[in-house]
C-alpha cells in the first residue's frame, strides 16, 4: 500500500491511523533517510496510545524511550548501533515480550528481522516522491490482515 505524505500533518495522520491496530508482541518498523518523518509518525502513534500532549522525544541518543500505554510501547532508534546483537543490550527483546515496539532504522538488524522482532511486523518505508513524501506500508503475520482495515 502506498500513501502520499505531502506534509507533516499527513505523516501524523498515518501514525494516528496505525495506533489502534497495534497489539502487544508486534513491531512497527520505520525506515527512510534522515529527516523523512519517522519520528513524526512515531510521535503521533504514541500520542494516540498515551495522551495527546505526551512528550515524545526522538530516542536517537538514548536509543530507547518507554511509554506507559495499552499496550506498553518502546520506541527504539537503532541508527547508532554497530552490530545487530546490540539490541539485546538495549532491551529490545524484553520490550517486545512486554508490549509493542516502534523501531527506527530497522535495517541495522540486517536480514534477520524475524529473529529479533518476531513474525508480526508492519513496515513503513518513507521516501521522497517529488511532491513531498510517500509511505510504502506492508505487513507480515497479523499485520497482513490489519492492513485491510486501515483507513488513512
Amino acid at each position: 500500500m502506498r500513501i502520499a505524505l505531502p506534509n507533516a500533518a499527513a505523516t501524523e495522520a498515518l501514525g494516528r491511523a496505525l495506533a489502534p491496530h497495534l497489539a502487544a508482541g508486534e513491531a512497527v518498523l520505520l525506515s527512510g533517510p534522515l529527516g523523512a518523518g519517522k519520528s513524526t509518525l512515531a510521535r503521533a502513534l504514541i500520542r494516540v496510545l498515551t495522551t495527546p500532549d505526551e512528550e515524545v522525544p526522538s530516542p536517537t541518543f538514548a536509543l530507547v524511550q518507554h511509554y506507559d500505554a495499552e499496550p506498553p510501547v518502546a520506541h527504539f532508534d537503532l541508527y547508532r548501533l554497530d552490530r545487530p546483537e546490540e539490541v539485546r543490550e538495549i532491551g529490545l527483546l524484553e520490550a517486545l515480550d512486554d508490549g509493542a515496539v516502534l523501531v527506527e532504522w530497522p535495517e541495522r538488524l540486517g536480514g534477520e528481522l524475524e529473529r529479533w522482532l518476531g513474525p508480526d511486523r508492519l513496515t513503513v518505508a518513507i521516501t521522497s516522491d517529488g511532491k513531498g513524501r510517500a509511505a510504502t506500508v506492508s505487513g507480515v503475520g497479523r499485520w497482513e490482515m490489519k492492513l485491510r482495515d486501515l483507513h488513512v
